[in-house]
């Protein structure tokens, strides 16, 4: 699988972003994201993608009693690891489909932002299921489908470079998308809103909650933020597992 987040210039980029450097309270979807996680003390978490481990240092100030982040990056690893010194947060260079998903292991799975990135999700919900505990919640944050079948992945703007609509083309189509973010070349995947929603369904998940990320009102004077109106970027779901053994 490629991976664009260990390259140097990119690496760099991704840095200068707000939710890079103040964390949570940068990120326009964390004021829908944060109601919808279980509660955590005492509990095994398991973020897939955690990037700088944002999201992992919020499970260990809830009091989450195990914790571990993998990502593909070694440079992300390397920066949660700077950032959670300390904290008995867990951190593994490991892709979301190399992980081993071990059985009943974990309360709560977390994936923000990364799974748009991933070919076969439903193989991926199959054992993010299988590694959860009765009981246990799966939290996700993606690109919206109608983000990644944007006609790459941006705007249409006029003359004076304003934006005029965000096309879509080729939604029943999915698979690989390549476009332009923080000045590199990324390939991503389109899945459509069927493909997510019951690939969840048929891995056994019980849908809690299905929204689309809109920004804060507080936010809504930082640049660019009113076009966040226009179409929707992220879609956050919270699924559960109601299995039991024995």
């Amino acid at each position: 699988m490629r991976n664009e987040y260990d390259n140097e210039a990119f690496f760099a980029e991704y840095a200068k972003m707000a939710r890079s450097r103040e964390g949570l309270s940068a990120a326009g979807e964390w004021h829908q994201l944060e109601p919808l996680f279980p509660q955590l003390k005492g509990k095994a978490v398991l973020d897939l993608g955690c990037g700088y481990g944002w999201h992992c240092q919020f499970a260990a100030g809830q009091g989450a009693a195990q914790v571990l982040g993998i990502d593909l990056s070694r440079k992300m690893i390397e920066e949660a690891e700077k950032r959670s010194q300390g904290s008995g947060i867990v951190y593994r260079v490991c892709g979301i489909e190399e992980y081993e998903y071990p059985e009943a292991a974990w309360d709560c799975v977390v994936s923000n932002l990364a799974l748009h990135y991933i070919e076969d999700i439903g193989q991926v919900f199959g054992q993010i299921y299988q590694t959860l505990r009765p009981g246990g919640v799966f939290l996700l944050n993606m690109e919206h489908p109608v983000f990644t079948a944007g006609v790459g992945q941006d705007w249409a703007y006029n003359g004076e470079g304003k934006p005029l609509h965000w096309p879509v083309d080729n939604y029943f189509v999915p698979g690989e998308r390549k476009t332009r973010f923080l000045g590199c070349d990324v390939v991503k995947q389109h899945h459509t809103l069927t493909q997510i929603l019951m690939g969840l369904l048929d891995s056994g998940f019980a849908l809690e909650a299905v929204e689309e990320a809109q920004p804060p009102e507080e936010m809504m004077a930082l640049p660019g933020m009113q076009d966040e109106l226009r179409r929707p970027m992220m879609l956050l779901i919270r699924a559960a597992v109601k299995k039991s053994f024995g």
